[in-house]
């Protein structure tokens, strides 16, 4: 099939957190987010249950601010214009019905509208008595929802030219990998990689892959990425000249801890959001390493550090962090909670974060980035252009319970290199 990228000339290329973003990749939450119950949010990976209506007025501003600012792709427009080659549809519902052992169902979902397809696929396909096997009854989807769709940061991650498709830790997420690796492959016509493709007890996911240089990795050890998934990403980067790898190991308790972009995001060249007893080693992460792997040629030499900041230093990158939730330890753990320390770039200083995150907002104010509103950059009406540093904050109070924010939510195609020039 005609690789799309011949028209828009948009290239997988990410040399950073922080460079001005050409083109990013999103999806709307949608129905898939609601067929949740109390009973299965948990194997959902959820800690609670979501309003889809208040998800929508959230979202909506969310997106507006990328729509404003750069190029938007959003994952089911793109999956149902690659699945328009039959090869390819047949391929994907196969592997779809396999992951979930409903074999039977791909002769049926092929007779569907692409369109048809595509819904089945994000939003699930649901058990219907006498039809389908009775093993599926309790858990009503014959193919389950792709709850966590909307997080397009986990299950991909753009490292520099080529695209790491994660290898998921747990089996509610696998089917997202499918989808990406179809557009990434035969939309972008992107060379994609995979840890569990070279060892099957590897496991990466994108909430823990940050790209701090062309040189340099910052990747979180936890539940989600394994220390066999960081061994898959250092043998892929040992023959360079040069290279560096930052390991942060992180807690396995609570589940606010569970990628490295919970508690550590870059902002700036020079600047970053922090969560302050990662960077003391105090509480939770009493006891936690921070490791500095140095890549030459082939050999590659471990180092251990005092925290990420020192880390950084090592290889040339004097960083100044900004606490989440300022200064009290109590509001660092609340506003942690909900993604306090989850920002997104979209250019070097100018980010985007949650509004209900107060203290953080507030120290983001005091380091030197004026406090904007989503809706008036959504709207037309201010410009980030206009400021050196600035956050742009946009309201929320469902999108946080399902336990991700604003970087966990973008997926970046394209950026330029802000260590150029």
């Amino acid at each position: 099939m005609e690789l799309v990228s011949e028209k828009t000339k948009i290239r997988v290329n990410v040399t950073s957190e922080i460079g001005k973003l050409n083109a990013v990749l999103l999806h709307r939450p949608g129905v898939e987010i609601e067929r949740m119950t109390p009973a299965n949010a948990a194997e959902a990976l959820y800690s609670d249950i979501l309003n889809k209506q208040i998800v929508d007025s959230e979202y909506k501003y969310f997106c507006g601010v990328f729509e404003r600012v750069t190029k938007v792709f959003y994952v089911s427009d793109l999956l149902e214009k690659i699945l328009t080659d039959d090869d390819l549809c047949n391929s994907m519902v196969t592997q779809s019905c396999a992951a979930e052992g409903c074999e039977y169902l791909v002769d049926e979902l092929m007779q569907m509208p692409v369109k048809d397809i595509v819904r089945c696929l994000i939003e699930g396909f649901p058990y219907r008595k006498g039809t389908d096997p009775d093993k599926f009854a309790e858990r009503r989807y014959v193919l389950r929802p792709l709850y966590n769709l909307f997080f397009t940061r986990d299950a991909s991650s753009s490292v520099y030219d080529r695209v790491l498709i994660n290898s998921m830790s747990f089996d509610v997420r696998k089917r997202e990998n499918l989808i990406y690796k179809a557009i990434f492959k035969h939309y972008f016509g992107c060379e994609v990689i995979n840890a569990q493709e070279w060892n099957q007890s590897a496991h990466t996911e994108g909430g823990d892959v940050q790209i701090g240089r062309s040189d340099l990795l910052c990747i979180g050890e936890g539940i989600r990425t394994n220390p066999k998934g960081i061994e898959y990403l250092v043998n892929t980067f040992k023959d360079r000249p040069s290279f560096n790898i930052i390991v942060q190991q992180l807690p396995k308790h609570p589940e606010s801890f569970i990628h490295l972009d919970m508690v550590y995001t870059f902002l700036d060249r020079d600047c970053c959001m922090m969560y302050e007893p990662m960077y003391r080693k105090t509480n939770e992460f009493a006891g936690k390493s921070t490791t500095w792997i140095e890549i030459s040629n082939g050999k590659v030499k471990y180092h251990d550090c005092k925290n990420m900041i020192e880390a950084l230093k090592h290889v040339g990158m004097e960083m100044e962090p900004v606490f989440c939730g300022g200064d009290d330890l109590w509001m660092q753990q609340r506003e942690q909670w909900h993604s306090g320390a989850n920002f997104f770039a979209l250019a070097p200083g100018k980010i985007i974060g949650y509004r209900r995150n107060s203290h953080t907002i507030d120290a983001l104010d005091k380091a030197g980035f004026t406090v904007l509103n989503a809706e008036d950059v959504a709207e037309g009406r201010v410009s980030i252009d206009d400021y050196k540093r600035c956050v742009v904050t946009f309201a929320a109070s469902e999108l946080p319970r399902a336990g991700g924010g604003a970087r966990c939510m973008t997926m970046p195609i394209n950026r330029d290199n802000p260590f150029e020039g």
